[in-house]
């Protein structure tokens, strides 16, 4: 038989003032489990040594439960005409009961004793019947008590005696004999009475002075069973409700010696109950788990670990830390402890069923990367600003976010990039979670975990009627103390990567909990993908290492639920505010947050870069991602949510910004000088540019439609909330009705800048400054062109009429003069159209309703290009009947 002991200590913190402490109880060494009618054989290891019943040697076997008025039990021999003996009986009690569990030990000199506890007629039963002992035994008694704490604390069997001095903390029943070798007993107890455990031992009353005359199991173990709890089962994770409202809470954790289930009522200060949790018995693999029945009196619930079990220097700190189930679906939080309490609660898990919600109607847009227009926002800052005339319950939640519908449609958007949702620490921002499995209420109406659970899943659904997909930005590789650490469940030295700045999440349990977690939101919150922070950390081993095949990152790629959503990785890390980048290993399916084209854009911009770079960003950054997944794959931005916002990276440039790579125009911070804003608004407009017809995915962040400024700040922290006035100003005018139309040519030239695979060389055409070859590794070339040419066998509905797609030219300036560039020749019957120039002034400088036709000078088309600017030209049929604004070069 396996090993296991059934022990459950309970603890509680309101136990009577004359509880009796005793020490060192033994448990059983086997049982045999039944529960209603399926039978599973454990077996149980000692927990300690010595005699707990000594006490009770000598006392009277024929003592009863009445004289103990303060303990509502009764107790029956099984005897007379109303019972039956041998295999009888006990079928007969198995089926008269309900909820039954049965248990199966050896004694230690032989023969079993077979534990039967259910329930009938709203009392608690427990049948104990002995047979097949060595030698004949005439007289058998049951030397038992109750314990509701852990195992050297007994109920008070009389309040009253223990008044008086006396100390009975055990009590003694009869057993009576039924037929050669076999004893049975039975005995009641209130349902009120529970959870707690019943230990006992055995008896021979008729070798009472010898010392064998106690019989224990055969590990010389006292016998115990738990009454209105059970062992619970491993799975599923977290708590979950059976059809008859029991629940089961099952912890993944490595913890080898003992883990405490607390139980609160409607005060969260210190539990109201403790179980501690057995590891022979309440343990399978490193999953802890028991169920109860009964858990109305209690609202929510957490884990800790013992005091005396805990090894090293933090023994005080963790033991004393009720910490969340990480698998909780529901929570509620409460305010932190001071600094110098003991007890560190931010949040526990809620004792409810997950809250239900209507889907019908709801359905995967699956929206094809390469058509993809991403906005970054985060929730609160959204709207949470009183410009966002919204309610205050509104302002700053998810629901506030699907008022702004008509923001996102505006600029031509259709997927929304989150900042991380997951429940953080208010003081350290949203990027330090405590907890993976549900929103923060933070962002909920009514700031409680049912209403932002909601009102998130209203927003998804909202969102995809409207054609709009939703992504999360995560991170798992660090989460913040003193809520749900993965390193408090899982073990400190087993998850800790080398340094100890990140989680080693490619631990097998590591990779489960986040697997888990993942499929959780796409299934429960129907969330399209995610953006994985700090992903460098996650392609490391136990040591630190890189790993070549990183497991979760294979086991995500190939996940048959999150192998079909948008996987991005993104190697910024918000802590150490850096770039960590590596190879990453990518089976095809993962994105990435392309830094490069940041960096080479950047410089390009401030007359730094090189065109090689230039070119290799515009084109989908091949160097990256041409490795068989091609440029939708490239998930291009300007600015994030940590560093310089837009405005600011044209405005600001000190010594301290160097690796912005920003350019200040000229002057140092906010100016009224003309010129120099001049210059600023055209970078922007320069910047804008590049991203939205490069290739692959634009990434917009969330205010640079409108100026929004953190004075020069590049910490997160000092982000301001979204000013929706911005909107109404000059700036924030021409920012959004030029971003959508390029949101719109996008989605009108899908051919070139829409494309899954990467351009081929013949169809582009590059020319350098003075219409020389380029010079791509001189930094002193600061101009570039190209003609895209388009496939003679695409056409695009889209287009004006039905006319073919014609080819386009794209010019960058980046240099302090003019340049004038030739365009190239057209073939006959169409002529260049000029859509952008960044260099003319606002409305003119996109065209929107018309286009501007560059007219032949001897046959050659020549358009200069200011100094600081870029230009889009399109090729269409000369004989369009559209607004045209002719101008002569």
């Amino acid at each position: 038989m396996a090993s296991l002991s059934p022990m459950l200590r309970i603890h509680t913190h309101h136990l009577s003032d004359g509880a009796v402490k005793l020490t060192d109880l033994k448990v059983p060494v086997c049982f045999y489990h039944q529960r209603k009618g399926s039978y599973c054989l454990k077996r149980m290891n000692s927990l300690g040594s010595g005699n707990l019943f000594s006490e009770a040697r000598g006392i009277n076997v024929a003592r009863s439960f009445n004289r103990y008025p303060g303990l509502n039990v009764a107790a029956a021999a099984a005897q007379g005409s109303d019972y039956q003996t041998g295999t009888e009986l006990y079928t007969r009690t198995i089926e008269e009961l309900e909820n039954v569990s049965s248990y199966l030990f050896r004694t230690e000199v032989g023969g079993e004793v077979k534990v039967i506890v259910g329930e009938r007629n709203m009392k608690h039963v427990v049948y104990v019947e002995v047979s097949s002992l060595p030698s004949n035994k005439d007289e058998l008694v049951l030397n038992w008590g109750m314990y509701r704490s852990d195992s050297s604390f007994f109920l008070p069997l009389d309040p009253l005696l223990l008044a008086s001095g006396t100390k009975p903390n055990t009590t003694q029943t009869p057993l009576v004999q039924k037929s050669v070798g076999r004893f049975s007993s039975e005995l009641e107890f209130e349902l009120n009475q529970d959870p707690f455990y019943l230990s006992f031992l055995l008896l021979s009353m008729s070798n009472a002075a010898s010392s064998n005359s106690e019989i224990r199991s055969h590990r010389k173990t006292d016998f115990c069973v738990p009454v209105g709890i059970s062992s619970g089962y491993p799975a599923p994770l977290g708590i979950s409700f059976s059809d008859d409202n029991s629940v089961n809470f099952a912890l993944i954790s490595r913890n080898e010696e003992s883990t405490v289930l607390c139980l609160y009522d409607e005060m969260p200060d210190k539990p109201s109950l403790e179980i501690e949790l057995d590891p022979y018995v309440n343990r399978t693999g490193d999953v802890w788990h028991i169920s109860m029945k009964n858990v109305d009196p209690y609202k929510s619930y957490g884990y800790r670990y013992k005091v005396d079990m805990i090894k090293g220097q933090r023994n005080v700190s963790q033991a004393s830390h009720v910490f969340l189930d990480p698998y909780a679906k529901v929570l509620k939080s409460f305010f932190s402890s001071p600094p110098e309490s003991v007890s560190l609660i931010k949040s526990l898990g809620c004792l409810c069923r997950e809250p239900t919600f209507d889907w019908s109607g709801d359905t995967r847009i699956c929206l094809p990367m390469e058509s993809l227009v991403v906005y970054r926002l985060n929730v609160a800052r959204f709207t949470e600003d009183k410009s966002s005339q919204l309610p205050p319950d509104v302002a700053g939640t998810f629901t506030g976010l699907v008022q702004k519908l008509d923001h996102f449609k505006g600029l031509g958007v259709n997927a929304i990039l989150l900042e991380p949702v997951f429940h953080f620490d208010e003081q350290k921002g949203p990027y330090l979670p405590y907890h993976f499995f549900s929103p923060t209420n933070l962002y909920g109406p009514t700031c409680d975990a049912v209403s932002a659970t909601n009102s998130m899943k209203e927003m998804v659904k909202r969102l995809h009627a409207n054609n709009m997909e939703v992504l999360l930005e995560v991170i798992f590789t660090i989460n913040a103390e003193g809520g749900v650490s993965l390193s408090q469940t899982i073990g400190y030295d087993d998850v800790i990567v080398t340094g100890g700045t990140a989680l080693n999440c490619n631990d097998p349990i590591a990779q489960r909990f986040i697997l888990d977690s993942l499929r959780h939101w796409v299934t429960e919150f129907h969330i399209d993908g995610f953006c994985f922070l700090n992903a460098s950390a996650m392609c490391r081993g136990s040591n630190g290492e890189y790993l070549s095949r990183p497991p979760l990152i294979e086991a995500i790629a190939f996940d048959p639920v999150l192998s079909k959503t948008k996987i991005v990785a993104d190697y910024w890390d918000p802590h150490e505010l850096v770039f960590k980048e590596i190879r990453f290993p990518n089976w095809k399916r993962w994105a990435e947050m392309n830094n490069k084209f940041s960096h080479d854009v950047r410089n390009f911009i401030r007359g730094e870069g090189l065109l090689s770079n230039l070119a290799t960003r515009l084109c989908g950054s091949g160097d990256i991602f041409l490795d068989g997944r091609g440029p939708p794959f490239s998930f291009n931005y300007i600015t994030r949510n940590f560093g310089l916002p837009l405005v600011d990276l044209v405005s600001f440039s000190s010594g301290e910004l160097s690796s912005e790579l920003s350019w200040n125009c000229g002057v140092e911070g906010p100016t009224n000088k003309a010129v120099v804003l001049d210059r600023r608004l055209k970078q922007i407009r320069n910047f804008l540019f590049i991203l939205y017809i490069s290739l692959g995915v634009p990434v917009l962040n969330m205010g640079d439609e409108c100026g929004r400024s953190s004075n020069g700040s590049p910490s997160y922290s000092e982000r301001n909330s979204f000013d929706w006035e911005d909107l109404k100003t000059g700036y924030g005018l021409q920012m959004t009705q030029y971003i959508a139309f390029l949101s719109s040519l996008r989605l009108r030239r899908s051919d070139i800048f829409q494309k899954r695979s990467f351009m081929l060389e013949k169809n582009l055409d590059w020319i350098g400054s003075k219409q020389t070859q380029p010079r791509w590794e001189d930094p002193s070339s600061k101009f570039l062109a190209l003609t895209v040419k388009a496939n003679e066998d695409i056409t695009n509905s889209s287009v004006e009429s039905s006319h073919k797609a014609g080819d386009l030219f794209i010019a960058f300036n980046a240099s302090d003069h003019s340049e004038s560039v030739n365009l190239p020749p057209n073939s006959e019957g169409t002529a260049w159209v000029r859509l952008i120039d960044t260099a003319l002034p606002f409305p003119g400088f996109f065209l929107a309703d018309g286009a501007c036709v560059i007219e032949k000078m001897d046959g050659v088309v020549v358009y200069e290009m200011k100094s600081l600017s870029c230009a889009l030209f399109e090729a269409r049929n000369s004989n369009l009947e559209e607004v045209i604004i002719k101008s002569t070069v």
